[in-house]
């Protein structure tokens, strides 16, 4: 039986399977035209930077960082070229501590190279290369390169570092570079400069290095450089150059400032010197002082257990950041309020006791039985506390507050480094924000009392006296005070101001400046300064100060031999000179030094020597023994304040004349020196005082010649 085929159907069946196949292919096209159209169309670019990343590496090119200068061109900090071995950690085929092991037969590796090379890791948020040994010698260089081959992820860089020529000094001011850590890293990522820390692997820390950090940086380069399949560069293809960072000249005179910090010698404090007509900052001492090169590639342990366990702070920025009480040295300024507020005329006097009794209170002066009939230019020149005592009751605190806050007492200078310490200049205000309890916001006025000595809540930066110094005898011309003078291009050597006008004028009456300059110059005449100034070249003003670190007993004597060198008072110094066109004003405490004329004011004497007259000491300063005996009168306080021994407070009241007599006396010279309860930087409230019975107050006599004043 013949099987009978159907042709139609089968030539239908043949014609669906082609077209399912040539649909199929169709589609399949279809998919391969559009996925090269998707490739080398509309993803092109991104693909060909992929495929250009293979074979082209993009290398930043750090920029050199800018230089550091005195403002006579001396250089305090720069920037030197050597030879860094570091490791990329991804890159690496071998255990990391095996490797090192290796490399340390080629190099010398020390367990300090290896713990930071671990620390790094943790905080490197990169995939970049560390170091492991830095400023390699060129025979080293030489044997690692020999045996390269043997250490894929392990190469050697030229690198930039940072160099402090004058090791700890000035190092407060200039401040040190270290390694990018976690936090700066961070820091870096959240602000718009990120990319211009590509590469970089070091970052200002403090001081001028941290404040001015971006002009100094510079801006980061690049270049294009063509690579091989192993990773090696093969040539250069484009390059961007950096541009480097700018100079900073500085206005201190590095000169000036070794000459301070020798005479300082042993001992802990702060100098600041100002030039009064530019608000140039000519020394900035901070003592003691620490080597910045410890800090550029990672200070050691043993080294950073010295500094930060030392109980002389030496990482302490003592102008900028310690607040201490200013002791006598405020005076002045309240001599100046008196006068420019109408409280006081200069001829004006009081009849000094040798106390002020304020209700049941008594507030001693440094003088048992009192300076008699004291004007103005007696209470500076001699210090008479009795004066302020009366003068501040009369003024009130927000009065004082308002006119020395003009002079930046309790405010921010806006000085060029980071983290300035505001200090306290009190006011009702003040209190009412300090306290959350109703009882403790009123402001008692007996607190007053204590403020016209520079005593109390004042707590001041021998930054901000030093700035209120030299606004004083600048006749009120604020000029804001600046450690940078100028910038420097690089390239062009164009300089830019950095303060390049006044701030504001506080409106003082001429006449009351000089004679508040002159009071100042009686201080150094026949003053606590006398001594200290006996036979200077020049004229000069001051004022010295004490501030008390803790109560002693009424049989010691505070500043002496017989005090624990910790307890002494820390000794203050405002100076100014010429008298007549002030050309330097400064302010210095030494802790712990005692009186301000033993301690102090010889430091001053050696700085005004060398900034006006050029001359430098024969040798370095040793610490002055505070003088005993009938070297000097004794000036300690016992203020209310101080819970002073009741008896002793009335043996002296009782013993005190209530009316001296009418004569001006002609004794020793009265210290200057207010003693205040503190201790850097802790501030404590006044104890609750004793109580005494009231006494007479100070009686006012009007129109006496001011003695010593000059016609």
């Amino acid at each position: 039986m013949t099987e009978l085929k159907n042709t139609e159907r089968e030539l239908y069946l043949f014609r669906v399977r082609l077209f399912v196949i040539g649909l199929l292919a169709l589609v399949c096209f279809s998919i391969l035209l559009g996925r090269y159209v998707w490739l080398q169309i509309i993803k092109h670019d991104t693909y060909a930077t992929k495929a250009n990343e293979n074979r082209i590496s993009v290398v930043p090119i750090v920029p050199n960082r800018g230089l550091i200068l005195d403002r006579n061109g001396v250089i305090l900090a720069r920037n030197y070229s050597a030879y860094t071995l570091e490791i990329t950690p991804s890159k690496i085929t071998q255990d990391l501590d095996s490797l090192i092991d290796d490399l340390a037969e080629l190099v010398d590796i020390q367990p300090k190279h290896r713990k930071r090379l671990r620390k790094l890791m943790e905080e490197s948020k990169s995939f970049g290369s560390l170091p492991i040994r830095t400023r390699l010698s060129d025979e080293e260089v030489a044997r690692f390169t020999a045996q390269r081959f043997r250490f894929p992820g392990v190469d050697v860089q030229a690198r930039l570092f940072r160099q402090y020529p004058l090791g700890d000094v000035a190092s407060h001011v200039i401040g040190y570079i270290g390694r990018i850590n976690k936090r700066d890293a961070d820091l870096i990522e959240d602000s718009e400069d990120a990319p211009n820390y590509k590469g970089t692997n070091y970052i200002g820390k403090e001081g001028l290095e941290k404040s001015y950090e971006k002009i100094l940086h510079g801006t980061t380069g690049f270049e294009e450089v063509e690579v091989s399949a192993g990773g090696r560069p093969v040539r250069t293809l484009s390059r961007n150059l950096p541009t480097s960072g700018k100079n900073l000249i500085l206005s201190v005179d590095i000169e000036l400032q070794k000459v301070v910090e020798e005479a300082f010698g042993d001992r802990r404090g702060a100098f600041v010197a100002i030039q009064p007509e530019t608000g140039d900052v000519l020394s900035f001492v901070s003592m003691p002082t620490f080597d910045p090169n410890l800090f550029v590639e990672g200070i050691d342990q043993q080294s950073w257990n010295e500094l930060n366990t030392s109980e002389d702070i030496p990482l302490l920025n003592r102008p900028l950041t310690g607040a201490y009480p200013p002791g006598s040295t405020f005076k002045p300024f309240m001599a100046l309020a008196a006068l420019e507020l109408g409280k006081r005329t200069m001829t004006q006097a009081i009849s000094d006791p040798g106390y002020f009794a304020f209700g049941n209170k008594i507030f001693r002066d440094d003088k048992p039985g009192g300076h008699g009939f004291v004007d103005m230019y007696r209470a500076v020149a001699l210090s008479c506390d009795t004066y302020f005592y009366q003068l501040a009751n009369e003024m009130g605190v927000d009065t004082m507050h308002d006119f020395m806050a003009q002079f930046g007492m309790g405010q921010i200078t806006g000085i060029d480094l980071d983290n300035e310490r505001k200090g306290l200049l009190p006011s009702t205000a003040w209190k009412r924000a300090a306290f959350k309890k109703p009882a403790n916001q009123r402001w008692i006025p007996g607190d007053t009392i204590s403020l016209g000595i520079g005593q109390g809540q004042n707590t001041f930066t021998p930054l901000q006296m030093a700035y209120a110094t030299a606004i004083l005898v600048n006749n009120g011309v604020v000029m804001k005070p600046h450690l940078v003078k100028q910038i420097e291009d690089p390239q062009t050597k164009q300089r830019s101001l950095t303060v390049p006008k006044e701030s504001y004028r506080i409106p003082l009456k001429p006449e009351n400046v000089e004679f508040i300059k002159n009071a100042m110059g009686g201080v150094v005449r026949e003053g606590t300064g006398a001594r200290a100034f006996a036979g200077a070249e020049y004229t000069s003003g001051g004022k010295t100060g004490t501030a008390q670190v803790i109560a002693m007993k009424k049989t010691e004597k505070h500043g002496t031999k017989h005090a624990v060198e910790r307890f002494r008072d820390h000794s203050w110094y405002i100076a100014f000179a010429p008298i007549d066109k002030p050309k330097i004003a400064v302010a210095i405490i030494v802790e712990n030094g005692g009186y301000g004329s033993e301690s102090a004011a010889p430091i001053v004497r050696k700085a005004f020597d060398y900034y006006l007259l050029g001359k430098r000491p024969a040798e370095k300063a040793t610490p002055v023994q505070p003088a005993v005996g009938n070297e000097i009168e004794d000036i300690s306080h016992t203020h209310a304040d101080d819970n002073p021994v009741a008896e002793s407070v009335n043996a002296q009241v009782n013993n005190a004349p209530v009316n001296p007599p009418a004569t001006t006396p002609t004794a020793t010279p009265a210290s200057s020196q207010g003693q205040t309860p503190a201790k850097l930087p802790i501030q404590t409230q006044p104890k609750v005082p004793p109580q005494v019975p009231p006494q007479a107050p100070a009686k006012i006599v009007t129109e006496v010649k001011p003695a010593g004043v000059k016609k």
